[in-house]
C-alpha cells in the first residue's frame, strides 16, 4: 500500500503538513470501502468527515433520548428531504439503505407484540396481544430505527475514508497506528466483497455451490465464510508487515501527513443543519405532548 493510499507518510520529521492537499473538487469521490459507487460533488461530500460524524451523532442522541412517533417522524421527513445531498443516484442509495429498511420492520413488529400493553386490545392470540399502546410504541420504534439508521448509512457511504483518517489523526489527535490500521481495513472492505463473489463462482464451478435445501445452503454459506475469513487474515498479516516495513509503525510526534485536514464554513453549516433537524424534531414532539424521555 502506498503512502498516499494510507493517508500518512511512513516518515517522521519536520516536513510541512498539507503537501499534496487535494482540492475541494476532488473530495468525496472515494467513499468508505469503495462501496458507494460514483458520488456527485455536493456540500455534504465536500465537508470535513468530522463535521458529518458530529452531525450524525447529534441526530442520533436526540432520537435515542425519547421513544415517540412525532420526533422520529419529523426527523425522518427532514432527513428524506436532505438525502439528495449524499450525492448518490436514487437506485444506488436505495440499495445502500436496504439493510436499515429491512431491520426496521421486525424491530417494530416485535415491539408491537411484546411491548407494554395499554389502551384497547386490537388483536389477541393467547398470551400475545396487540393494544393501542403497543402498536404506537411499535410504530415509534420503526420510525426511530429509520431516523437513526438512514443518516448513519448515508453519511457513511458519502465519506472519504482517507479524509476521515486525516481528521481523526490531525484534529482529534488519535494514535496514528490505530487510525492508519483502521483506514487500511476500510480500504479492504470493497476487496472482501469482490473476494466473496469470486469464492461463490469458484465453488459453483466445482459443483459445491448448488444447495439442495435450507440446511445444505447453510453449510455452503458457512464454508464460504470460513474461506473468506482465512483469506482476510492472511491479507491482513501481509498488509501489517508491509506497513511496518514502510515505516507506518514508527513512533514519534513528528509524523507528517500527505494531506491536511482543514475546517471550513461549510463544515459548521453541516453541523448546524443536523442540529436544526434534531432540535426541530424534539421541539415538535414537546409541543405535541408526545415527547417521552427514555430515562424519565
Amino acid at each position: 500500500m502506498s503512502a498516499g493510499a494510507a493517508s500518512g507518510r511512513g516518515t517522521t520529521g519536520g516536513a510541512p503538513t498539507g503537501a499534496g492537499t487535494p482540492s475541494a473538487s476532488t473530495r468525496g469521490t472515494s467513499t468508505l470501502g469503495g462501496l458507494a459507487g460514483d458520488v456527485r460533488s455536493t456540500p455534504l461530500t465536500r465537508a470535513n468527515p468530522l463535521a458529518t460524524l458530529l452531525g450524525g451523532l447529534v441526530i442520533a442522541v436526540a432520537l435515542l433520548l425519547t421513544v415517540d412517533v412525532v420526533s422520529a417522524g419529523v426527523a425522518l421527513a427532514l432527513e428524506l428531504c436532505l438525502l439528495p445531498l449524499v450525492g448518490l443516484a436514487p437506485r444506488t442509495l436505495l440499495v445502500r439503505l436496504l439493510p436499515v429498511l429491512v431491520a426496521s420492520v421486525p424491530a417494530g413488529l416485535v415491539t408491537t407484540v411484546i411491548g407494554r400493553d395499554s389502551g384497547e386490545v386490537l388483536l389477541g392470540a393467547g398470551p400475545l396481544t396487540v393494544t393501542e399502546g403497543s402498536l404506537g410504541l411499535g410504530v415509534a420504534i420503526t420510525l426511530r430505527v429509520l431516523a437513526v439508521g438512514i443518516p448513519g448509512v448515508a453519511l457513511l457511504v458519502a465519506t472519504d475514508p482517507t479524509d476521515l483518517a486525516d481528521g481523526l489523526a490531525q484534529r482529534l489527535h488519535l494514535p496514528h497506528r490505530f487510525v492508519l490500521g483502521g483506514l487500511a481495513g476500510l480500504r479492504l472492505v470493497g476487496l472482501l466483497v469482490a473476494e466473496w463473489r469470486t469464492l461463490a463462482l469458484a465453488r459453483r464451478a466445482r459443483g459445491l455451490g448448488d444447495a439442495g435445501g435450507p440446511l445444505a445452503g447453510t453449510r455452503v454459506v458457512a464454508g464460504q465464510v470460513l474461506a473468506l475469513l482465512v483469506i482476510a487474515l492472511r491479507r491482513a498479516m501481509r498488509l501489517a508487515l508491509a506497513m511496518e516495513a514502510r515505516g507506518f509503525g514508527v513512533p514519534g510526534a513528528g509524523r507528517t501527513w500527505a494531506r491536511a485536514s482543514t475546517l471550513a464554513p461549510r463544515d459548521a453549516g453541516v453541523v448546524a443543519v443536523c442540529t436544526a433537524v434534531a432540535g426541530l424534531a424534539t421541539a415538535t414532539a414537546v409541543v405535541a405532548g408526545t415527547w417521552a424521555p427514555v430515562l424519565g
